[in-house]
């Protein structure tokens, strides 16, 4: 994506955002940008002073780019369980990020896998679970604790990544946000 694809992406969530809150229509999406047609995985993490507020994200895309991300700010700033829903007063002080996805793609040895470039995806069975490129990033992770974190968020024992069982993803993410892109909150 180029600069004026993510500012309008952006543009977009905070519009988004903004409208649910005024119960207002969702703002449409610009159908000749092509980066925000195209069919991605998404996630919108929410801050507020730095701090995590909210992030909700969809894995596999099954419409638009652009619309993946307005479902996801909505969800992010009110189905994120380990928060309580973003009132309409905290708008103006959170900063939103988005992270579009790239395809994910199945390893089988965890030297493939590069902290700070990929985030993880974990299958066994019936549990999941996804940890962004930034996270082992952002806590100074080596590649084992990034797999063991990575268990713990999919609700598997620590070790999983070492069972035969456990499919592991590797993908990678292009992460902005409102601040990097000289938007005002």
């Amino acid at each position: 994506m180029n600069d004026a694809d993510k500012i309008a992406l952006l543009q977009l969530a905070r519009q988004t955002l903004e409208a649910y809150f005024r119960d207002a229509g969702a703002p449409s999406c610009d159908p000749s940008r092509d980066a925000l047609m195209a069919r991605k995985g998404a996630f919108v993490s929410l801050h507020n002073s730095g701090e995590l507020r909210g992030c909700i994200g969809q894995l596999f895309a099954d419409s638009e780019l652009c619309r993946i991300v307005q479902h996801c700010v909505i969800s992010s700033a009110t189905e994120d369980t380990r928060f309580p829903p973003v009132t309409e007063d905290e708008i103006k002080r959170l900063e939103i990020e988005i992270s579009v996805l790239s395809p994910f793609r199945r390893i089988r040895d965890i030297e493939e896998i590069e902290v700070g470039k990929h985030g993880l995806y974990m299958v066994q069975g019936h549990f999941r679970g996804l940890l962004l490129p930034q996270v082992a990033t952002q806590y100074h992770w080596d590649r084992i604790t990034f797999l063991t974190q990575t268990c713990h968020k999919s609700g598997l024992p620590a070790t999983a990544w070492q069972d035969p069982r456990t499919l592991i993803h590797i993908f990678e993410a292009e992460v902005f946000s409102e601040s990097q892109m000289g938007l005002p909150a």
